[in-house]
């Protein structure tokens, strides 16, 4: 990576995009200091990041900034639920009973019932198991929480229970969301802020109606649009017009309804 110069404000969700192997997750990376960087900063808080921090003085930081890594089920391995969420707070030094009970808390906070507690992760579906790897990042209470395509290999209901989750943390929580994903759809519902990330480089930033703005500019770095706005420009070609071009099935209903209720009007 070379010449990163972006900026996540407390609070808000950004969605990172771009090709595999454009550094997504090498940025991310950056973000708790798994990885540290070989020039410049990183800055998290009040904590500042370079080539010669000592891996000593990063295990606050890393408690702040939480990552859920892709399909974190692999990443499970305790005999119980319980055990699995309380993982991570008594690596930190909680006490058990402790993180024990953060653990339960964090585990109702996901979703997760609590007749699942004592049973083995690996007998869950994917979904709770991605839930379960959530709650154990959550266990250690982070200011920032990383999701690195949080919804990969789960059925639509699935990839939309984990989103909805996910929207219900940040607002509940205070949390700041970074979400690395390849769903355009999830960009244009939940994110505020987008970064793609190309040949290890940002080489955009934006809201997602401007980064969506330029279809041709896109498709150039081989991404796609939200499948509202994919649809809206087959409308374009059949007379329909939009203004904002919608991002979301809800932005589309609303400029389309009036349009399909004129055009029966006059047919009528």
């Amino acid at each position: 990576m070379r010449d990163i110069n972006l900026n996540i404000k407390p609070g808000s969700f950004t969605a990172v995009i771009g090709q595999t192997g454009s550094g997504k997750s090498t940025l991310i990376q950056h973000l708790n200091a798994l990885l540290k960087p070989s020039s410049g900063t990183v800055t998290i808080g009040d904590r500042t990041i370079d080539a010669t921090t000592k891996n000593k003085h990063l295990k606050p930081l890393r408690k702040k900034v939480g990552i859920v890594f892709q399909f974190p089920e692999n990443q499970l391995f305790e005999e119980t639920v319980l055990k699995d969420i309380a993982f991570g707070p008594q690596n930190f030094g909680v006490p058990t009973d402790e993180a024990m009970t953060l653990a339960k808390k964090m585990a109702l906070l996901v979703g997760l019932d609590e007749s699942l507690l004592k049973r083995s992760p690996f007998d869950l579906s994917g979904g709770q198991m991605r839930r379960v790897a959530i709650a154990g990042v959550l266990a250690l209470e982070p200011e920032v929480l990383v999701l690195d395509e949080p919804t990969a290999g789960l059925d639509p209901r699935g990839r939309l229970e984990i989103m909805q989750l996910v929207t219900q943390l940040q607002s509940e929580q205070d949390l700041t969301i970074v979400l690395i994903t390849h769903q355009m759809d999830d960009v244009a519902n939940y994110a505020d802020h987008v970064i793609v990330m190309a040949h290890g480089e940002m080489v955009k930033q934006g809201t997602p109606r401007a980064i969506f703005s330029d279809a041709d500019w896109l498709e150039s770095y081989q991404l796609g649009l939200p499948s509202a706005t994919r649809f809206a420009n087959q409308l374009i070609k059949a007379g329909f017009t939009f203004d904002p071009m919608p991002l979301t099935e809800d932005e589309l209903a609303d400029q389309l309804l009036p349009q399909l209720s004129k055009e029966g009007h006059d047919h009528g």
